[in-house]
């Protein structure tokens, strides 16, 4: 035999699945398994650009007015291998600018346009999203042309801005500053059906209640940015769709009167598509084929392009001038009676019962031919609801107020999920202050941090009162829409002064101590509740036999109660704080899933997130007091006692009634200590028992309180959009 022969008979010389996302994971094999990836998975190692790219800076060099000439030109040099409808791609644009931002829902802030996610699945293969693909290709002369200059997140809502503005509307404004991602967020929970547009009583506890939807989803079925277009279900009743209409807009923080707008709005401009059959379509483009390269939904079949073309599987355009932004949408809709009929794809869609020829719209590429204009159910909805139809003759009786109202309300569905104004870049953004931007008043830095400490320490406040109210402070923080933080103090504020989680007894009584030194040193409340919880983790390190200074950055402001959408808080509050070792009820997902969503929201990694808890549960910062996963006779010193005692052999763990764990001496069967899962996971998980493990070594103990303070530090400034 030739020992040099390395021919396997056709077998292939590499193991599929181990470079690929087709092979079985971890948690295919245990499903059981905590699987901390969603902390980990914008890893710096996916970024093509490298740590010291600063696309902040990039940004200053941008030319802005040559870009919107640019994006201009592009809405009516139509190209053959994907013509323009009437020769203009301002619907091509709107749209993608619009199911960029449209998948944004308020309960956990994921989705939305801020990281150019709708490059990479599954968004960009959504059944609804077909064609955005397209519209991102013709982009991408001038994202070449324009390079680090603009991202794909920023360029795709311009985009959508500037082919309103082409169209005759004026828009509210626009802020740059969306940074692109580089591999697909996994975080998102998009729902648990395994189907594509699977029927969408599989995510409601009664299809016929929208309000039972399963949080924290706002869609109504796998694939969809909103409702779907034919009716629940795909059968046609408007005064039901109406109801999910209202549901789903809430979800996504808009009113009705900003529902109405965006519907009419939207459908002002463009057209649908479905005058063919959908199987005549390639796969899209995560099924594609190599050659298709990157781009799905290709025809097999015919022409495909042009009036040929399949989306939605619905036919036809609003409004009898679908490049123009005029009041034609209403004038269409009020102005005729409507009737069921099915598109040439076998979809539902409402049709003018009688119509005079010169009433409809042209063809998209023989402006000699005309063709029947359409309303989806959705549209209906706007007629038949009443809440919407007297918006609706609102808008008809004043013109100027329904664009006002569309553009203000396309403004906040495209930058609802960039945080503050501080994170806003560009000649174009709106001087004015809106609710929904939660502002808060700039902070003062001129006060003496040192004087400020001096009266918190003599306030008698005790280190767990402190660090757990500078904890509640900023965990609200949400990476994912940049809302929440310490900034503002919106803890004194309702409706966080109430929450459960805040312990508001406690958080009174502290408060009442602190808020006197604010008024006394200039220093804002926000800043001096910051600071005390950093007192209170330098004393704590100190009884541990440690001389630390914490980092402090001073100048956050304090928000006023008019200036918090309460409302639009109330999704922020914390269900379960695995950090304080609490949850408000018990829920399907378990505590430790909780967890890690709470840190990944916080932008933690997996080893930061474990050092807080272990320092945090030897401070005694637990809520309400609770003594679970205290694994130390030093209570309130910053010592690794969590990681040593959870390491120890001499201990095991017994589970005991009320869900909590007792851990016992092997020695003689004595309860030490009591422990919740979320305690054991540090323990029984292998990733995080390998961090643990790190914590426990004794020549570890001063990385210990070196790395606690790091990563207490990132989380009390996670909000601070001013110091970047």
């Amino acid at each position: 035999m030739d020992g040099n022969n390395v021919n396997t008979g056709g077998k292939c010389p590499i193991h599929h699945g181990g470079l690929t996302e087709s092979g079985t994971s971890v948690v295919e094999w245990w499903p059981k398994s905590l699987n901390l990836d969603i902390l980990h998975q914008q890893d710096s190692k996916t970024n093509p650009m490298g740590g010291e790219f600063n696309y902040r800076e990039a940004l200053k060099s941008l030319d802005v007015e040559a870009l919107k000439a640019d994006l201009r030109a592009l809405m009516t040099d139509s190209q053959d291998w994907w013509p323009a409808d009437w020769g203009s791609y301002v619907g091509m644009f709107a749209r993608v600018a619009w199911h960029a931002a449209g998948s944004y829902r308020l309960a956990d802030g994921r989705g939305g346009a801020g990281t150019g996610n709708q490059r990479f699945a599954p968004l960009n293969s959504w059944p609804d999203n077909a064609n955005t693909d397209k519209g991102r290709r013709l982009l991408w002369p001038i994202k070449k042309k324009y390079g680090n200059k603009i991202s794909w997140a920023d360029l795709m809502i311009l985009a959508g801005n500037v082919a309103y503005e082409e169209a005759g509307l004026k828009t509210y404004g626009f802020a740059f500053g969306r940074e692109d991602i580089w591999h697909p967020e996994k975080d998102v929970y998009w729902g648990s059906e395994k189907e594509w547009l699977a029927p969408s009583g599989t995510r409601y506890g009664d299809v016929a209640k929208p309000n039972t939807m399963e949080n924290p989803l706002a869609a109504v079925q796998m694939g969809l940015i909103y409702v779907n277009p034919e009716g629940v279900n795909g059968q046609p009743d408007p005064a039901k769709t109406a109801e999910q209409i209202r549901e789903t807009f809430a979800r996504m923080a808009m009113n009705d009167e900003e529902t109405a707008a965006l519907t009419a709005g939207g459908h002002t401009i463009g057209k649908a598509h479905g005058n063919g059959s959908a199987a005549d379509l390639s796969p899209e483009p995560e099924g594609a084929d190599l050659t298709d390269q990157g781009l799905g939904w290709m025809p097999t079949k015919g022409r495909g392009i042009g009036r040929d073309q399949v989306v939605s599987g619905i036919e036809g355009a609003w409004t009898a001038n679908p490049t123009k932004w005029d009041m034609g949408y209403f004038e269409m809709l009020f102005g005729h009676e409507w009737e069921l009929r099915k598109s040439p794809a076998g979809a539902w869609q409402w049709e003018p019962v009688s119509i005079e020829e010169a009433d409809k719209p042209a063809d998209v590429e023989d402006a000699a031919i005309k063709t029947t204009p359409i309303m989806t159910d959705a549209d209906m909805a706007m007629k038949v609801d009443p809440a919407y139809r007297a918006i609706c003759e609102k808008f008809m009786a004043d013109p100027d107020y329904f664009s006002e109202t569309f553009a203000k309300a396309w403004f906040k569905l495209t930058h609802r999920d960039m945080g503050p104004k501080a994170r806003w870049i560009g000649p174009e953004v709106p001087q004015e202050d809106l609710i929904w931007q939660d502002p808060i008043p700039a902070g003062n830095s001129d006060y003496v941090v040192a004087e400020v400490k001096s009266k918190i320490a003599a306030s008698g406040l005790s280190v767990a009162d402190m660090v757990a109210t500078a904890w509640d402070s900023a965990r609200t923080f949400r990476g994912s829409d940049m809302r929440g933080g310490a900034n503002g103090a919106r803890l004194r504020l309702a409706p966080q002064k109430d929450w459960e989680g805040n312990e508001p007894a406690r958080l009174a009584r502290v408060l009442e101590k602190l808020e006197p030194i604010a008024a006394e040193t200039g220093a804002s409340v926000a800043d001096v509740i910051v600071l005390a919880g950093c007192l209170g983790i330098e004393q704590a390190a100190k009884a541990a036999g440690h001389d630390i200074a914490v980092p402090f950055s001073p100048g956050r402001g304090d928000a006023t109660q008019e200036q918090t959408d309460v409302d639009s808080f109330a999704p922020l509050e914390p269900l379960a704080d695995g950090f304080r070792n609490w949850e408000k009820a018990d829920y399907v997902v378990t505590p430790e899933e909780l967890l890690l969503d709470r840190a990944q929201l916080l932008g933690l990694t997996g080893a930061e997130m474990t050092v807080l808890v272990g320092g945090l549960r030897a401070i005694g910062a637990n809520h309400g007091g609770s003594k679970h996963g205290v694994f130390t006779d030093r209570e309130g010193a910053l010592t690794p006692d969590f990681f040593t005692t959870l390491t120890d052999m001499s201990y095991r763990w017994v589970p005991v009634e009320g869900g909590t764990y007792e851990i016992r001496s092997r020695k003689d069967d004595s309860v030490k200590y009591i422990a919740t899962r979320v305690d054991l996971v540090f323990g029984s998980n292998s990733v995080l028992r390998a961090y643990a493990e790190v914590y426990a070594q004794d020549d570890n103990e001063a990385k210990f309180v070196a790395d606690f303070v790091k990563a207490w530090a990132k989380v009390m400034d996670a909000d601070r959009f001013d110091l970047v």
